[in-house]
C-alpha cells in the first residue's frame, strides 16, 4: 500500500500546482459532495420536483452513509494530510501541499464518503430525471444526458478530494462504485407509506448496530479513535478540526433523518399538493430554514450533548421541508384563493 500512497501523494501535488488556480471552484465542488448536503441541499430542491425522489434522497443518504461509516472502521484507511508526516517517506523531498479548512476530517479514509454518498443520491435524481425525458420526448440522446453529467460531477467531487488531501486516489474510486450498486439497489426500495414504527425501529437498528460494531471492535483490542489523534496531530490548523466530521455525528445524522423522515410521513401521510408556483415558494422558504438550521451553534462539551442535538438538528430537517414549510404556503395559498 506504502507505493499506491506515495503515488496518491505526488498526483494529489500536482494536481494542486496546475489546477490552484480554480482553488474555489475545488472548494465548493467538495462541499457540495458534503453527505450533509444530500440532506440541506439536494432533499428540498428534490422534493418540491418529485415526492418519491425527495424521500429517497433522504433514504438513499442516511444507508449509504451508514454503510461508509462502518466500512471506514473496518478498513482502516490513512488520509493524506496525515499520512505524509506519519509515514516518513518523504524526508528527503517534502511535497509541495497545502491544507484547506475542509481537509482535516477526523474519521478514516477509505471509501471516501464524499464520493460514495454523491454517487449514491445522485443516481436517484439523474434516473429519475432520465426516465421522465425520455416519457416525453423518447430521445435517448437527451435523456442520456443526466447519465452524463451524473459521472461528470462524480469526477469533480473525487477530484476535489484529492486536490484538499483528504483522500486518496483509489479510496475515491472505491467509493464511487460503491455509491453507485447502493444507489440503483436502494432507489428501487424506497420506504413511501411505511408506519412511524419502520423508520423509528430502522433508525434504532443503525443506531444499535454500528455502537455494536464499536463495541466489539474495541474489545478486540482495535482502538477506532486512531484517526481522530492522527488527525489532530497533523491539521494544520486546530480551529479545522469540527466535531461534526467525527464519525459519531455521521451516525447520529443519519438516524436523526430517518425518524424525521418518518415522522413527516407520519404527520402528514402523501404531502402537500401545491401548485408549482407555491411549490417554489416551499422550496425558496425550505432552503433558507435549513441554512439557519445548519447554522445552529452547539456546544462541543460535553460530547454526548452535542450528538444529542445534532441528532434532533436532522429530525427537524424532514418536518421543515415535507411538513411544515408547504403546510404554511398551502394555508396562505388557500386561503387567498377563498378571499
Amino acid at each position: 500500500m506504502e507505493e499506491i500512497y506515495t503515488q496518491g501523494v505526488w498526483m494529489a501535488e500536482a494536481l494542486q500546482q496546475r489546477t490552484r488556480s480554480q482553488e474555489k471552484f475545488w472548494l465548493l465542488v467538495t462541499h457540495i459532495g458534503d453527505p450533509k448536503a444530500a440532506f440541506l441541499l439536494l432533499f428540498p430542491f428534490t422534493y418540491f420536483i418529485s415526492k418519491r425522489a425527495g424521500v429517497a434522497v433522504v433514504w438513499v443518504a442516511a444507508v449509504s452513509e451508514w454503510l461508509n461509516l462502518v466500512s471506514k472502521w473496518i478498513l482502516f484507511g490513512e488520509r493524506p494530510f496525515w499520512w505524509i508526516g506519519e509515514s516518513r517517506l518523504f524526508v528527503n523531498r517534502q511535497p509541495n501541499v497545502h491544507q484547506f479548512p475542509s481537509t482535516c476530517e477526523t474519521g478514516p479514509g477509505s471509501p471516501s464518503g464524499h464520493a460514495m454518498v454523491s454517487a449514491a443520491v445522485w443516481w436517484v435524481v439523474v434516473s429519475s430525471l432520465g426516465s421522465f425525458l425520455y416519457s416525453r420526448t423518447h430521445s435517448v440522446v437527451l435523456s442520456a444526458a443526466p447519465y452524463l453529467l451524473y459521472v461528470l460531477m462524480l469526477v469533480a467531487v473525487g477530484v476535489s478530494r484529492i486536490f484538499i488531501l483528504a483522500h486518496f486516489p483509489h479510496q475515491v474510486v472505491a467509493g464511487s462504485i460503491t455509491g453507485f450498486i447502493l444507489g440503483v439497489v436502494l432507489s428501487h426500495r424506497v420506504p413511501e407509506g411505511r408506519p412511524l414504527l419502520f423508520f423509528f425501529s430502522f433508525s434504532i437498528c443503525l443506531l444499535l448496530g454500528a455502537l455494536t460494531l464499536h463495541a466489539g471492535l474495541q474489545h478486540l483490542g482495535i482502538n477506532l479513535s486512531w484517526s481522530i489523534a492522527l488527525a489532530k496531530k497533523w491539521c494544520s490548523r486546530a480551529e479545522w478540526i469540527r466535531l461534526d466530521t467525527a464519525p459519531f455525528s455521521s451516525l447520529t445524522r443519519d438516524c436523526g433523518a430517518l425518524l424525521g423522515l418518518g415522522l413527516a410521513q407520519y404527520w402528514k401521510p402523501g404531502g402537500w399538493s401545491l401548485p408549482w408556483a407555491p411549490r417554489a415558494l416551499s422550496l425558496a422558504i425550505s432552503s433558507m430554514g435549513l441554512y439557519h438550521v445548519n447554522r445552529l451553534p452547539l456546544p462541543v462539551r460535553p460530547q454526548g450533548l452535542f450528538y444529542g442535538l445534532f441528532f434532533v438538528k436532522f429530525v427537524i430537517v424532514p418536518q421543515l421541508v415535507m411538513v411544515l414549510v408547504p403546510g404554511l404556503v398551502y394555508l396562505f395559498t388557500h386561503k387567498k384563493k377563498k378571499d
